[in-house]
């Protein structure tokens, strides 16, 4: 009875071969917390560069944002003075967006807007009405909700600065696309500050719709003019909402990059306290093992 009793004893206690050393565990905590550490340092290393040159081209971009919105505000003053008398029934919509994420949530503001104007009637959207987008990023967001409703789709335009060829090229194919539309309702970002900015629209009017305003009607022109009028209103429409959307692009970006080095820099602070924390406490074991050693002898 008592040899199955120490037999018993004896497998309850850890093996000497099993067992793993404090210092050994906290080796490994302190290996863990180092390795995380320079991870995050070379998170904080690319994204305070990121903003650096996010600062740079903000301001260029502001530039070509402020010389670019004469071609909206002439736009305007066109379409001012040319009212339809029926509000136009089937519109097309046009999304400004960009290749390029690390932006914060400036794709999905466009994105939100075109889906809430499509579901709820508001802007004369309907369950039918045509999409194009520019930009691979609202392309996604908008493919998972409106698949039906996408009808061409452009990228690779204002990887740097709009240019006014680029929206006239966009203008050409939506022209040419085929697509029956009364109007078009452009969708972009509008810069309000450095800091912030909100979707907006602008709605741009086609042939037959302008040649049947009272303004027009005042006036006799030929086809080929009101053609290429209404074509060029649409190229200057989307040129004032790339140059616009790009420059609220670069400023979410610096924005976005700012808050993830600030972020970066607390979580350095904080696993650096962990680290020095968890580094003296293996020396204190270790000094207390040495004395508890000494004093055994």
């Amino acid at each position: 009875m008592f040899a199955r009793q120490s037999i018993a004893r004896l497998a309850a206690q850890p093996s000497p071969l099993c067992a793993v050393p404090q210092s050994a565990r906290n080796m490994a905590t302190l290996r863990e917390l180092e390795l995380r550490l320079k991870s995050v340092r070379n998170i904080e290393k690319i994204t305070k560069s990121m903003k650096m040159i996010a600062s740079t081209r903000l301001a260029k971009a502001q530039r070509a944002m402020q010389s670019g919105k004469q071609y909206g505000i002439a736009n305007s003053e066109v379409f001012q003075n040319a009212k339809p008398e029926e509000a136009p029934k089937r519109k097309l919509f046009v999304v400004i967006s960009s290749d390029k994420g690390l932006c914060g949530g400036i794709h999905s503001s466009v994105s939100k807007a075109t889906r809430r104007s499509i579901a709820t009637g508001e802007n004369g959207g309907s369950t039918d009405s045509p999409v194009m987008v520019i930009g691979d990023k609202s392309k996604a967001q908008l493919s998972r909700s409106l698949s039906s409703n996408l009808a061409i789709t452009f990228n690779q335009i204002g990887r740097d600065i709009p240019t006014f060829a680029d929206a006239a090229g966009v203008a050409d194919l939506i022209v040419k696309s085929g697509i029956k539309y009364d109007a078009i309702v452009i969708v972009h970002n509008k810069f309000i500050s450095a800091l912030s900015y909100e979707p907006t629209i602008v709605e741009v009017l086609n042939e037959e719709v302008l040649k049947e305003t009272a303004g027009f009607k005042a006036y006799e022109m030929e086809d080929d003019v009101t053609k290429d009028l209404a074509e060029f209103s649409l190229a200057n429409a989307i040129y004032a909402a790339l140059i616009e959307g790009h420059a609220c692009e670069i400023s979410a970006r610096r924005n976005a990059m700012d808050n993830a080095q600030k972020n970066a820099s607390d979580m350095i602070s904080s696993l650096q306290m962990k680290y020095n924390r968890g580094r003296q406490a293996a020396i204190t074991n270790e000094l207390v093992d040495i004395i508890t050693g000494a004093s055994a002898l």
